[in-house]
């Protein structure tokens, strides 16, 4: 790429000295500077063939439903018990059986239990930050701290998976981005948003993207009609919690977060028209009212998707028999995955449900206090729900075989428990379970094995980024294509992640 070094130099019209000769030497090149972003887009969305892309399952997913279950559950309270370990180890709840045999679930899980023979379950998912890493995650960067944690603007993350899909999606075909229902779809609402006293989480973001590519939140309308008993200051306060239960009147909609984003969508198109129109309507012969013609439209589609037919349609879990509602739980998670289902059928290639904290911070899946009576209360049902009424109803419908699942957290938590009152698990990234199902994935499959205790991989261990690098070959994208970051280094999509071929059918 053609740099110009020094500093910026403003002129009257805006512009500064440096994008006049950057076009302009672009332009005696013969390629413009819309045709060398084109350009320069392409090579990014360019696969080169890799090994990987000969193993099986190369693009079997036509969408993925992400779950991210934000705090993260308890490997021992969920898909790998430990009901022979000690009592400050096993904890209270006991193992069931499920429809796959030899895999033993929750007892808080006995609809979950039913569908354990369409899934694969990964026992040995294992990595070295003990921290909610919704980025390290969800994204390529390779590593992550607390202060990244705590700010996505810190300028070294990595785009969200569903961003980098969608962005490829339309390097690969432009016409993508007019789409009744985008490709990248985040609820019940945008992600950190509903819970006070603490800063906003990093993670689902586009990053050096650029915000054009953050999903497009839904916003949940509704009434919590459960409460939960909650600590805050040393003292229990009843609460609100829509995780537990919710009016049956409740919708989902395309609200201000998506018109934030459409907004900055727009100056970022505004800003390269621009330039476009200062530089290179000579070369182009570019006619104004054309272009002011093409900018209205990008802008209408901006908005438009608030009030589009297709998205307000996909949205409205209302539309489905009260037999299908009942059977996600009416829970903000269970509805939620409904509506995830929905907005895949309607064209959305990724769609993510997250499990967010709501009111306190700390609340989610992170239970640090009152581990039992929160898994009991709080999170286990709603998740069972959920969970079972979304890979039941894939199936029964007939496309599980066309859509990716994938249920994951940021880590797991302590094999002991605190030996305190109203005593937690604490963070635990050492080892813990992913569960993915459909689209070319074996079912009632299990991967990898801790020790006695839960707390250490001894087979076959998984990192986070192996499961992206499954999600990017199982959607047809091959690892070696290249990405630039914000210095313009291409950077692969997911540094050490490796397709994970034992759970591929």
């Amino acid at each position: 790429m053609l740099r110009v070094l020094g500093s910026p130099k403003r002129m009257c019209d805006g512009m500064t000295r440096r994008d006049a000769i950057i076009a302009g030497g672009l332009g005696g090149l013969g390629i413009g500077l819309e045709g060398f972003l084109r350009q320069q887009a392409a090579q990014a969305a360019s696969p080169r063939e890799s090994v990987a892309n000969s193993l099986p399952g190369f693009g079997r997913a036509k969408s993925v439903i992400l779950l991210f279950l934000y705090g993260s559950p308890s490997q021992l309270e969920t898909f790998d018990m430990k009901p022979d370990a000690p009592a400050e180890i096993r904890g209270e709840m006991k193992p069931i059986r499920s429809s796959l045999p030899g895999l033993d679930v929750c007892e808080l899980l006995p609809s979950t239990a039913k569908v354990m023979d369409k899934v694969s379950v990964i026992r040995s998912v294992t990595h070295k930050h003990p921290i909610h890493g919704v980025a390290f995650a969800t994204t390529g960067v390779p590593d992550i701290d607390v202060p990244m944690e705590l700010n996505p603007h810190d300028q070294r993350h990595w785009p969200f998976i569903g961003s980098v899909v969608t962005y490829l999606e339309q390097q690969r075909n432009p016409r993508s981005a007019q789409k009744p229902v985008p490709d990248n779809i985040a609820l019940p609402w945008a992600f950190s948003s509903r819970r006070v006293g603490e800063v906003q989480r990093a993670g689902p973001y586009a990053a050096f993207l650029g915000s054009a590519y953050n999903p497009h939140y839904a916003e949940f309308e509704g009434k919590a009609n459960a409460k939960i008993t909650k600590m805050l200051r040393n003292e229990y306060v009843e609460f609100d919690e829509p995780y537990v239960g919710i009016s049956r009147d409740c919708k989902f909609n395309l609200g201000d977060a998506t018109k934030m984003t459409s907004e900055m969508t727009i100056d970022r198109l505004n800003h390269r028209k621009s330039l476009l129109d200062q530089l290179d309507t000579a070369r182009r012969q570019f006619d104004t009212s054309a272009a002011t013609k093409s900018m209205d439209k990008h802008r209408a589609m901006a908005y438009s998707l608030i009030g589009s037919d297709a998205v307000r349609t996909a949205l409205d879990v209302q539309r489905e028999s009260m037999s299908v509602r009942d059977q996600y739980g009416h829970t903000v998670f269970g509805q939620g995955c409904l509506a995830a289902r929905r907005l895949v059928e309607a064209g959305s290639k990724f769609v993510t449900v997250f499990w967010d904290e709501f009111g306190l911070a700390g609340s989610g899946w992170d239970t640090h206090w009152e581990h039992y009576p929160r898994m009991r209360n709080e999170l286990m049902p709603g998740f069972d729900k959920g969970f079972y009424g979304l890979i039941n109803d894939l199936q029964q419908r007939g496309t599980l075989d066309d859509t990716l699942v994938v249920c994951l957290s940021e880590h797991g938590r302590t094999p002991k428990i605190q030996n305190v009152k109203g005593g937690g698990r604490d963070h635990w990234s050492r080892a813990y379970s992913v569960v993915m199902a459909g689209a070319g994935l074996k079912r009632g499959f299990v991967l990898g094995k801790t020790d006695s205790i839960g707390g250490d991989v001894v087979d076959r261990p998984i990192s986070p980024k192996d499961i992206l690098a499954t999600i990017y070959h199982l959607l047809g994208i091959d690892l070696e294509t290249h990405l630039f970051d914000r210095t313009n280094r291409p950077q692969i999509l997911v540094p050490g992640g490796q397709v994970i071929p034992e759970i591929i059918a």
